[in-house]
């Protein structure tokens, strides 16, 4: 089977924090249509890795290629335009301005009978319709994670990057977080990155897993039927 375009394509990248060495020769990739998880303990470099992407935490050495074009080291705004919508672990909410404020900030018009705007947003999301004109920071966790899914998607992005969807949520927010990921962003074949630390959620929307060991090393690859059916490789990579 012909391997398809590959959206995200990270070349042996190595990061830093000042002087700290945090990512030491990092390569993966995520295809066109693909979901995609990294996985692994708190502290290991996931975060880091998404910020490496978006140009907040260039990385000094390697590459990043999306959608075939070189971005190492470009800014933030300049990656996100190239089609990335990341989404990070404090969902980033603009305090001050509507539900609506906030979509219409990131929209940007798509393309063919799948393209995403504010209507099919509100359609998918009733509860941000419901509440279009309410500041968005003052709705709950719950509701803010949706919002912040919503802008990303009506941004019409060739890939969604979320970072640690599932972090500090109660088990019920998290299953609310993983049917939102689940329905509205890998039903409708976008192309998504996951970090995660919660194995059970990655494996409920990706289906393609790289198992992060320290210092953003990859020590495997593994599909989501392969990691169901040997949990112990669950256990090698994110027990404490």
């Amino acid at each position: 089977m012909a391997r398809k375009n590959k959206i995200l394509d990270i070349e042996d990248i190595h990061t830093y924090y000042g002087e700290s060495y945090v990512i030491q020769g990092l390569s993966l990739y995520v295809e066109e249509h693909e979901a995609v998880s990294i996985l692994g303990r708190n502290g290991v470099g996931k975060t880091t890795t998404l910020r490496s992407v978006m140009g907040l935490t260039p990385p000094r050495e390697g590459k990043i290629h999306i959608d075939g074009t070189q971005t190492t080291r470009w800014p933030a705004h300049k990656v996100s335009r190239m089609g990335v919508a990341y989404v990070p672990a404090e969902r980033h909410i603009f305090p001050g301005l509507s539900v609506e404020e906030n979509l219409l900030l990131a929209a940007r018009p798509g393309r063919g009978k799948d393209a995403w705007d504010l209507e099919k947003v509100y359609r998918q999301f009733p509860i941000l319709s419901d509440r279009r004109k309410q500041d968005g920071s003052t709705l709950s966790g719950g509701e803010q994670q949706m919002l912040a899914i919503g802008r990303a998607l009506v941004s019409n992005p060739k890939i969604i990057i979320l970072d640690e969807p599932s972090q500090g949520r109660s088990p019920l927010m998290v299953e609310m977080v993983t049917d939102v990921v689940r329905d509205f962003c890998v039903a409708s074949g976008i192309t998504l990155l996951v970090v995660e630390q919660n194995y059970r959620m990655a494996l409920n929307v990706a289906t393609r897993h790289y198992l992060m060991g320290t210092k953003g090393r990859i020590e495997g690859i593994a599909t989501t039927s392969e990691l169901r059916e040997d949990p112990q490789i669950i256990q090698n990579h994110l027990a404490v």
